[in-house]
């Protein structure tokens, strides 16, 4: 057969390749024939996605925040407390603990190898008043926290590291000397243009002399960190505040693998000098950083459960929305599909392509919905820049894939309303 009598084959009948291409041509030409129809149609999809792509991003930052800092406090340390941390009023039996005492900090030292440091402290709730500021000359700083310290308290909780001068010292808690180290901020703010070591500053009417500076640390979105802490020796904190009675102890190990047997000899030597019966619970608390960092997750995953819930109702609003908008356009192309059908197309041809329509609306929504929600995000970041943000690619993908199934399931049924339609009939309808 001469070329020029060769017949296209692939132009009676078309591959799959062929099929979807021309499916996508013809939902393209609609959506942008149909432009204020779409836009409304896809809003709910958008207002959904973008929900969760903001909220995902804040939570994702915030998470990788707090970890980090939890982690600071080193995976070798562990806290102990008269009451541990807990949501609400502690029970009359539990506030009816004994205290903390420097004596059962020196009773692990004496009775658990495997610890390396032990420090006692006690901590004064955040100062931000009266005669309890801070001030050197004419600057002064409220709302910071006071801690009263021993001399193992650098050694032991690493991430309070002095950078500038010396930590608290055995001699100043011995002698109740009126010695502090200042966090990083509280340093700037008394000392914008002068090394502060050595310089003496006023706390509660009395003269303390700056012996250290603390490593920066700002805080986590707003609460105060090393940054806002001012330490003194312990014995002198006892001085200032006779009356304050709790104290923690903390203890850190020489490697991460020790800390199960750390703790346990810990608990036996507490238990031993404080006189707990053999049957009887501790009378104290013991808990790690990781702590903190699971039961921070379980709050932002409570939090993000709640969001998504809500971003929920908007992306099946949107679904919905979709749905008739589709059904519409099938009515509308009523003819259309009766000629397709005249020439040759087959029921799933017309199912495919307006399914496909349905998915590119949905898609094109959940896209929109993705930069929306990252603009949100590192919007908030600008006017809070306290808040981390980070972008998570797996929630990225999630939110699309929500947004292709949204396509795929509420567009189902006016496509097979559609591909069902006699082509006979449609021919007829006006």
């Amino acid at each position: 057969m001469s070329p020029e009598n060769h017949i296209n084959v692939n132009r009676f009948f078309p591959s799959h390749k062929d099929r979807l291409r021309g499916h996508i041509d013809v939902a393209f030409r609609s959506i942008r024939t149909q432009k204020t129809r779409s836009i409304l149609t896809l809003l709910g999809v958008v207002i959904g996605v973008s929900s969760v792509i903001g909220v995902a991003s804040i939570i994702e930052g915030l998470n990788k925040d707090v970890v980090g800092r939890i982690q600071m406090m080193g995976s070798k340390v562990f806290i102990v407390g008269r009451v541990g941390p807990q949501f609400g009023r502690p029970s009359q039996e539990i506030r009816q603990r004994k205290y903390l005492k420097s004596s059962d900090a020196q009773a692990i030292r004496e009775s658990a190898p495997t610890v390396e440091f032990v420090t006692v402290f006690a901590d004064r709730r955040r100062i931000s008043s009266g005669s309890n500021e801070i001030r050197y000359r004419n600057r002064h700083v409220n709302g910071f926290f006071l801690r009263g310290v021993d001399e193992f308290h650098s050694d032991t909780i690493t991430a309070m590291d002095v950078v500038q001068g010396r930590p608290i010292s055995l001699q100043d808690r011995k002698h109740s000397r009126n010695v502090a180290v200042l966090g990083r901020a509280i340093a700037e703010s008394l000392f914008p243009f002068t090394d502060p070591i050595g310089h003496t500053v006023r706390f509660n009417g009395l003269p303390f002399e700056v012996v250290g500076i603390f490593v920066r640390d700002e805080g986590l979105f707003g609460a105060p960190g090393i940054d806002q802490m001012v330490t003194i020796p312990l014995s002198t904190f006892h001085k200032l505040y006779p009356n304050q009675r709790e104290h923690f102890i903390a203890a850190s190990v020489r490697d991460t693998s020790q800390i199960s047997q750390a703790v346990d000899e810990t608990v036996s030597a507490l238990r031993r000098v404080r006189k707990v019966p053999a049957l009887r619970e501790n009378d104290f608390e013991v808990f790690m950083p990781e702590f903190f960092a699971r039961i921070w997750k379980q709050v932002t995953s409570a939090l993000f459960l709640l969001t998504f819930s809500i971003s929920s109702i908007a992306l099946v609003v949107g679904g919905i929305g979709v749905m008739n908008i589709m059904l519409v356009s099938v009515t509308q192309r009523t003819q259309e599909i009766g000629v397709r059908k005249a020439v040759g197309a087959r029921a799933q041809d017309i199912r495919m392509q307006f399914l496909i329509e349905a998915i590119m609306l949905t898609c094109l929504g959940g896209i929109v919905g993705i930069l929306f929600g990252l603009s949100i995000a590192w919007g908030v970041k600008l006017v809070y820049p306290i808040l981390p943000v980070a972008v998570s690619l797996v929630w990225v993908s999630v939110a699309f894939t929500i947004s292709v199934g949204i396509g795929l399931f509420f567009g189902y049924y006016p496509a097979n309303r559609a591909a069902s339609l006699d082509p006979i009939d449609c021919l007829r309808y006006e």
